[in-house]
């Protein structure tokens, strides 16, 4: 294997990157005696890499970079990433999931803070207290009094002592009497016996702690907390002035108070009454409970809640998970077929899923999906045809030219040679006839997509066309133009003007070249419905019989016979129908009728939505 020494390349900045550098003839001399240049397959690519010869790099360089060989490596294509990806839970469905449960958690979460229902207990329970406080208050008062040798009444300490007891007993309540002096006088906590005194606490019944749950509410025990209420702190030897609410009692007013134990684990309820006897004030009594009714009943409030949270989460959850994935699995489906087709383009025809039937945005995805495949489809089949078509109809006159060429070289007649050149002439000039509608039609449909519509009176453009036929072939014995319209302006549609008219030019060219002499065209154009048609007809012999579509296909050629061979290129009515569709129009042919089941011509029908002027 020989690689032609033209051009000389070094080595610049990356691996890809090349230099080309003018050629040295000497060098080229030199080169022509080498012998062929190694292939060296050793590298793991799949493309062999050539190594130049030593001598081929510039003798400026070192001899340590003479020894490095010159590699020419071929540009491999990046890989291009994305796509889909398959995962065990796809983002739309963790999205759909927590937008759920945030939707769950935020009436859950207000119900369980339970700050009104907490203060609407607490006033509950100290009503609660007041009525026990005013019937013992009222109780002491008119059973444990004593009258003093002058006449005035005070409290009589055993009786009372006894009766605070006593009523106490079976309320989980603590009661204290306080005298007029603030001294602490009787207390049901305490007992003396022995001549000593014994503190009786009350202690919570004991229950089995739940592992799970109880960790949760009891964490849960202290959102609803008044951290602000002041601490509950009780002195070794109590007084009234210890108490705010007794205060109040001894003058005569009914208080009441909350607070907190000292590490805010328990509220403490009070309400100081005052105690009476015929209005004079002798005493005030204290009632005070824990808050553990309270804490009891927003446990078991919020053990409901939650019991109802858990159910309404596992069944959000569950047709969370099924709305994503009536959503999710239908979109993976399109992204792994968009993908399947994406990296096969243009070697199997994927099929995008069919998912219409659901009747909603999915399936107006897969619609559009499955439509724009087909369509993509569709267009890389008609550039595989139109490349074949191509090379067919460019491969005719090359040939013919270099049969041409190549006879005249051995020909010595000049008569003959002047008519070799001739046929030169004719498939130069057909060659560049087909390149310039090649290119045309190559270039139409990019240029249809970029172009603005305008409105355009088909009209007015009818009629200049109708002129410009009249002004060109007068004189030539060519077809007469009779045109015929509805109204003389107001035909208007949406569309590019010069494309438009290439359409009818085609058209009435086509006629012109079929008529016979002295024959008429017929070009019209009205109003139907909501579409503006136009009717081109001729005199001439007619279409094919079953040639009325293919006479749109590309390269399609049927000339009459006495056109010289090579005029046209058979891509007019192709570019003429691509114009139409492009435009949402139609275009048709057919016959028209004539004696004895001839046709008497041929007639084109175009059709393109109408659009009112704009005024």
């Amino acid at each position: 294997m020989r690689a032609e020494p033209e051009w000389e390349a070094a080595e610049v900045k990356g691996e890809d990157a090349k230099e080309e550098v003018a050629p040295d003839k000497e060098k080229l001399a030199l080169e022509a005696k080498k012998p062929d240049p190694e292939i060296d397959e050793s590298d793991t690519g799949e493309q062999p890499v050539l190594r130049a010869d030593r001598d081929a790099v510039s003798r400026n360089e070192s001899a340590a970079e003479r020894k490095r060989p010159v590699t020419f490596r071929r540009a491999r294509p990046k890989r291009v990433t994305g796509g889909a990806r398959s995962r065990l839970i796809s983002p739309l469905t963790r999205k759909v999931l927590a937008v759920n449960f945030i939707a769950v958690l935020i009436p859950v979460a207000g119900f369980l803070s339970l700050g009104q229902y907490r203060d609407s207990l607490i006033e509950t329970e100290m009503d609660a207290l007041k009525t026990q406080g005013e019937v013992f208050a009222g109780a002491i008062g008119e059973g444990a009094i004593a009258t003093t040798l002058s006449g005035d009444q005070m409290l009589d300490i055993p009786p009372a002592q006894q009766i605070v007891r006593r009523l106490s007993e079976s309320n989980a309540m603590r009661a204290r009497l306080f005298l007029p002096d603030g001294k602490l006088a009787a207390d049901s906590r305490l007992l003396v016996a022995g001549g000593g005194v014994i503190h009786i606490q009350v202690l919570p019944p004991p229950s089995e702690r739940r592992p799970l749950l109880d960790p949760i509410i009891d964490m849960l025990d202290w959102l609803p907390r008044r951290h602000d209420l002041p601490p509950y702190l009780e002195a070794p030897m109590q007084t009234a002035a210890d108490y705010e609410e007794v205060i109040g009692a001894l003058r005569g007013e009914t208080s009441n108070a909350l607070r907190l134990t000292e590490i805010g684990e328990n509220y403490i309820l009070s309400v100081a009454v005052p105690v009476q006897r015929y209005r004079q004030v002798l005493g005030a009594l204290m009632l005070s409970k824990n808050g553990d009714d309270i804490d009891r009943a927003l446990r078991s409030l919020r053990l409901v809640v939650l019991q109802v949270f858990a159910g309404a989460l596992l069944v959000t959850t569950l047709l969370s998970l099924y709305l994503a994935g009536t959503i999710a699995r239908p979109v993976r489906r399109l992204a792994e077929a968009a993908e399947r087709g994406r990296r096969d383009i243009g070697r199997h025809n994927h099929t995008i899923p069919d998912l219409t039937g659901r009747g909603d945005e999915i399936g107006d995805l897969s619609g559009s999906f499955r439509a724009m495949t087909q369509e993509l489809q569709a267009q890389l089949d008609a550039i595989e045809r139109f490349a074949a078509d191509v090379s067919h109809e460019l491969k005719n006159p090359l040939t013919s030219l270099r049969s041409a060429v190549e006879t005249a070289a051995r020909v010595k007649d000049q008569k003959k040679q002047r008519q070799l050149l001739a046929i030169v002439q004719d498939d130069v000039r057909r060659l560049d006839r087909l390149i310039t509608d090649i290119s045309d039609a190559s270039r139409l449909d990019a240029e249809l997509s970029r172009a603005q519509a305008a409105s355009v009176d088909l009209a007015a453009m009818l009629t200049t066309l109708a002129d410009m036929h009249q002004t060109t072939s007068s004189g030539k014995k060519a077809p007469e133009l009779v045109l015929a319209l509805e109204r003389e302006s107001g035909l208007t549609v949406n569309g590019m003007e010069d494309r438009l008219v290439q359409i009818f030019h085609n058209l009435i060219g086509n006629a012109v070249s079929f008529s016979p002499p002295d024959g008429k065209i017929h070009l019209a154009a009205r109003l139907d419905g909501d579409m503006v048609e136009t009717v081109v007809e001729d005199e001439g012999p007619g279409l094919p019989e079953g040639k009325l579509e293919a006479i749109f296909d590309r390269f399609y050629s049927e000339r009459p016979s006495n056109e010289k061979f090579g005029t046209h290129s058979g891509l007019g009515l192709s570019i003429s129908k691509q114009i139409v569709e492009a435009h949402w129009g139609t275009i048709r042919a057919e016959n028209i009728p004539g004696p004895a089941g001839k046709p008497a011509g041929a007639r084109f029908i175009v059709r393109i939505p109408f659009a009112k002027p704009e005024k």
